[in-house]
C-alpha cells in the first residue's frame, strides 16, 4: 500500500512536469507522505523508481546558437565570484532553441540568478534581435526592486550586442556583463534553466509547428516557476525564492568518482 501510495504520487507530479529527477521528486515528497506516516529517503525512492522503470535517463546537449561575430561591442565579464544575496541582482540570459518541424524555433530566457525564476522569455521563429529584446521588456515591466542596483549578463551573440538591447539596458540602468571566452560555464545558470526545461519539461521533442511549441512553452514556464524546486535554493521554488533575501542554503552534494588504485 505504501509503494502504491508513492508511485501515485510520484505520477500526479511527473504529469506536469515529466522528467523530474529522484532528489527533487523526495523534496516534493516528504511532506504529503508523511501525512500518511510513511517515511521515504533518498535510496528507497530511488530503487523504487528503479524498479518500475521511471528512472530518468541523461540526454545528449545539442549544439550552441550564439554568433559572436559582429561589429558591436562586446564588453567584460563582471560576474566572476559574485556573491548572490537578493532577487533582482543579476539575470542571466541566453537563448536556446526548440525543433519544430524540419526546422527551428528560437527561445529567448532571461533568468533571475538569485531565485532562478523565469523573468522574462518569449519563443521566436528566427534567431534575429526581436526575440531577446521582447524577452529583456517583459523581465523589466515585471520588476519589483527598481530602486536597487542589477546587472545583466549574457554570451557575445549580436543580439545582446545589437545597439537597441544595449539601449534599453542603459535607459533602465542595467550593468552589462558579458561571457569572454564563448565557454558556456561562464553563463552556467542560463544553460542550466535551459536544460531543466528541454530535460524535464519536454521542450526536447519536436513539435508540429511554431504555434503548438509557442503554446507548450507559455504551459511550461509558470509551472517551472511555482511547482520545481531547486536543490540550489534550499528546496525552494522559484516564486517563493524570489520573496527572500539573504544567501540561500545549496542543498546539492558533490558525489566524488571512485578510482581504483593501481599498481603499476
Amino acid at each position: 500500500m505504501e509503494e502504491a501510495i508513492i508511485i501515485k504520487r510520484v505520477e500526479e507530479i511527473r504529469w506536469q512536469m515529466p522528467r523530474m529527477g529522484t532528489r527533487k521528486l523526495l523534496g516534493l515528497l516528504r511532506e504529503p507522505l508523511s501525512q500518511h506516516g510513511i517515511s521515504l529517503g533518498r535510496d528507497k525512492l530511488f530503487n523504487l523508481l528503479l524498479h518500475h522503470g521511471m528512472l530518468v535517463k541523461n540526454r545528449r546537449r545539442k549544439a550552441v546558437t550564439t554568433n559572436s561575430n559582429h561589429k558591436y561591442r562586446r564588453y567584460p565579464n563582471l560576474v566572476r565570484n559574485i556573491t548572490l544575496e537578493r532577487p533582482e541582482q543579476l539575470w542571466v540570459s541566453d537563448i536556446t532553441y526548440i525543433r519544430v518541424g524540419l526546422g527551428f524555433s528560437y527561445l529567448s530566457l532571461i533568468t533571475d540568478a538569485y531565485s532562478k525564476k523565469i523573468v522574462g522569455y518569449h519563443l521566436s521563429p528566427n534567431l534575429g534581435e526581436q526575440g531577446p529584446f521582447t524577452a529583456l521588456t517583459m523581465a523589466i515591466a515585471g520588476r519589483q526592486r527598481s530602486g536597487l542596483p542589477l546587472m545583466h549578463h549574457s554570451d557575445r551573440g549580436f543580439q545582446y550586442c545589437c545597439h537597441s538591447y544595449i539601449e534599453k539596458l542603459n535607459r533602465h540602468k542595467i550593468l552589462i556583463s558579458m561571457t569572454e571566452k564563448g565557454d558556456p560555464y561562464e553563463n552556467a545558470i542560463a544553460e542550466r534553466v535551459n536544460g531543466i526545461l528541454k530535460v524535464e519539461f519536454g521542450l526536447h521533442k519536436t513539435f508540429r509547428n511554431h504555434a503548438e511549441a509557442h503554446e507548450q512553452v507559455a504551459k511550461v514556464v509558470p509551472i517551472y516557476n511555482g511547482q520545481r524546486p531547486h536543490l540550489s535554493c534550499n528546496y525552494l521554488t522559484p516564486e517563493q525564492a524570489h520573496q527572500y533575501e539573504g544567501v540561500l542554503k545549496k542543498r546539492w552534494k558533490n558525489y566524488p568518482l571512485k578510482r581504483e588504485n593501481k599498481r603499476r
